[in-house]
């Protein structure tokens, strides 16, 4: 729920109360330095006993519902045929109107069923954004992802609502210059990840869906932030203001062949699930899931995960559940452009975005400029973000670096989880951090992985920047902050 202050100003109210809490502390910024050296300045290598706020990923670390745990604890536990696995099946069919479904225990296995059984060498993959995991899934059998989203996408200040559209007109051409043999299969994500969370609009996806039909091509939806999406549309497309977000995510989902996810975001679960209402497509895939996942009735997960799953399920097209992280990365995007911070607007779902070439405008591209400041917040903050930048780029076929079309350093807000104090105290960090942003340099790797680097790999800071910025904030905070 958003609320209107007396001044005319907005901000979210959490529609749940807390009834068991976890502790969290602040190490100081001295044990922060030495924290993110022994990581090689990836904050992915953090331990949890170092971080403050954990806002690297909303995946797997939101707060559950009271019926949720109750639905862990009524599992039917059988290996073959569980009952639970049955009523997920009812779950899905009632909520996203697919009839035949598996689970996979994350959205990356489920990129890999799809990789594995339609994905071929020299095909393409169209889509209005990839994602990492879905990228290397595509490119591993030999193939190729195309972005094809509109050139405003990349425009990080902006008041266009749906960034996350992809260009009808670039589709067109991608299937006259293929073929549809050529084509693996058309992909939407919502929202898109990497662009700042950005939506879709149901005008794009429906004419998106109509051309590649007409094509005679596959549909696939990554629907892993599918009621964030249909959150925004009930918000800002005529036409969508009365429908509620079930109804809205019912119908982006009728116009898709294939829906995909990680259950990790919406449902609140780990694990992962793929959905079809295409018996012969449903069939294709099986045979695959046992080899690589686990039995037809559970896909690698838990019996116990799916049963939180399935209230999950029914639990996500809840507004207030739909939209809690939404209406806080708004309220925090807002009150940092308020401070002058550069952030990606509007605001998307997922994560508030801060646009580092913009913040360290000093900081060459060839140095991992949001690298380098999702480090520096972490050192000013112990706050844990993500580099959605080169670092999480793959490198070129002849080793060159691809750099990435955006910048960003993402702070992530985990659904039902942190309030609107802790927000105001990333806030302040961050606003003290864009006064000091002169401090920070680049970044060289010291170990890099071949795949997936940012997960695994080292880096270091260029010319002992971190311990001139750690010094700068124990002299404005005193040594124990």
């Amino acid at each position: 729920m958003v609320i209107k202050t007396s001044d005319g100003r907005e901000f979210p109210v959490e529609m749940h109360k807390a009834r068991m809490v976890q502790k969290i502390s602040l190490i100081p910024a001295e044990d922060r330095l030495k924290a993110i050296k022994e990581a090689g300045y990836n904050t992915f290598q953090l331990k949890t006993k170092d971080i403050f706020l954990d806002m690297l990923t909303d995946s797997g670390t939101n707060a559950m519902s009271d019926k949720q745990f109750a639905g862990f604890m009524t599992t039917d536990d059988a290996y073959a045929g569980s009952m639970t696995f049955y009523d997920f099946v009812d779950a899905v069919k009632d909520v996203l109107g697919y009839k035949y479904v598996m689970n996979a225990h994350q959205g990356r296995a489920a990129e890999h069923l799809l990789a594995k059984t339609f994905v071929k060498e020299g095909q393409v993959v169209p889509t209005n954004y990839h994602f990492t995991t879905t990228k290397v899934h595509i490119e591993l059998p030999g193939a190729k992802i195309l972005e094809i989203y509109y050139d405003e996408a990349l425009e990080t200040k902006s008041t266009n609502p749906f960034k996350g559209c992809m260009d009808p007109r670039k589709l067109r051409d991608v299937i006259k210059k293929y073929g549809k043999e050529n084509i693996a299969y058309v992909r939407m994500e919502a929202t898109t990840n990497l662009l700042g969370g950005q939506p879709y609009s149901m005008a794009n996806l429906r004419e998106i869906v109509k051309i590649s039909k007409e094509a005679g091509l596959l549909t696939v939806l990554d629907g892993s932030l599918i009621c964030e999406n249909a959150y925004l549309i009930m918000q800002r497309e005529k036409g969508y203001e009365n429908k509620t977000v079930g109804e809205i995510v019912k119908e982006m989902c009728s116009l898709f062949d294939i829906f995909y996810m990680s259950a990790r975001k919406n449902t609140c679960v780990r694990g992962g699930c793929i959905a079809t209402n295409n018996k012969e497509l449903f069939d294709k895939i099986t045979p695959w899931l046992p080899v690589y996942e686990g039995f037809f009735t559970y896909g690698g997960m838990s019996q116990r995960e799916v049963g939180m799953m399935t209230v999950g399920m029914r639990e996500m097209t809840d507004p207030s559940v739909a939209g809690s992280a939404v209406e806080q990365v708004k309220y925090f995007a807002n009150r940092l452009e308020e401070v002058g911070i550069p952030v990606v607007t509007p605001p998307g779902g997922l994560a508030c975005h801060i646009d580092a070439r913009k913040f360290l405008p000093h900081v060459p591209k060839e140095d991992y400029i949001a690298g380098a400041l999702t480090a520096a917040l972490y050192i000013a903050s112990g706050v844990r973000s993500m580099e959605r930048g080169t670092v999480s780029m793959e490198r070129n076929p002849d080793g060159s670096e691809a750099y990435a079309d955006l910048e960003l350093t993402r702070i992530a807000i985990p659904r039902r989880v942190y309030t609107v104090s802790q927000i105001e105290y990333v806030i302040n960090r961050v606003e003290w951090l864009y006064k000091h942003r002169e401090l920070i340099k680049g970044m060289k790797w010291v170990s890099e992985p071949p795949v997936l680097r940012f997960f695994i790999g080292s880096l270091d800071v260029l010319d002992n920047w971190s311990r001139e910025l750690c010094d700068a904030f124990k002299k404005d905070f005193g040594k124990n902050l």
